[in-house]
């Protein structure tokens, strides 16, 4: 079953043309990413906790449709691809059937002291490939 984070479109997201800003596309995102590494069994304070953290790098998004104030949207995520630092997860922007926005992140793994990158951890990896 796939991950799906809740957001619904505040009239502050909407632009002059009546559709959601796309910023606040990779802010609804970021918090969806969260809640899923949340889901995994890797909220922040514990990746935190381990040494690590990870960093947004690359980001692709197509827009197939406009969210409108008072949508209620859901936010699906999915590993695409797992590499040595780092992993890429999917995203879709859902209202109700409709996909309006698909996207791919990149994220790096990175020590939480400034380190720099590190390879992913054994567990995330386990975790991100029984989601994938």
């Amino acid at each position: 079953m796939a991950f799906v984070h809740p957001a619904r479109v505040q009239f502050f997201e909407v632009d002059l043309q009546g559709v959601v800003f796309n910023m606040w596309y990779l802010a609804w995102f970021d918090n969806a990413m969260t809640a899923f590494l949340a889901d995994l069994g890797f909220p922040y304070d514990a990746m935190k906790d381990l040494g690590w953290d990870v960093q947004l790098v690359h980001t692709e998004v197509d827009w197939r449709g406009g969210a409108t104030f008072g949508d209620e949207l859901g936010v699906e995520v999915s590993t695409d691809r797992i590499g040595t630092t780092s992993f890429t997860l999917a995203f879709r922007v859902l209202r109700g059937g409709d996909v309006l926005v698909e996207a791919k992140t990149v994220y790096v793994v990175v020590g939480f002291d400034g380190s720099g990158k590190r390879p992913v951890p054994d567990d995330l990896r386990k975790a991100l490939t029984a989601s994938g």
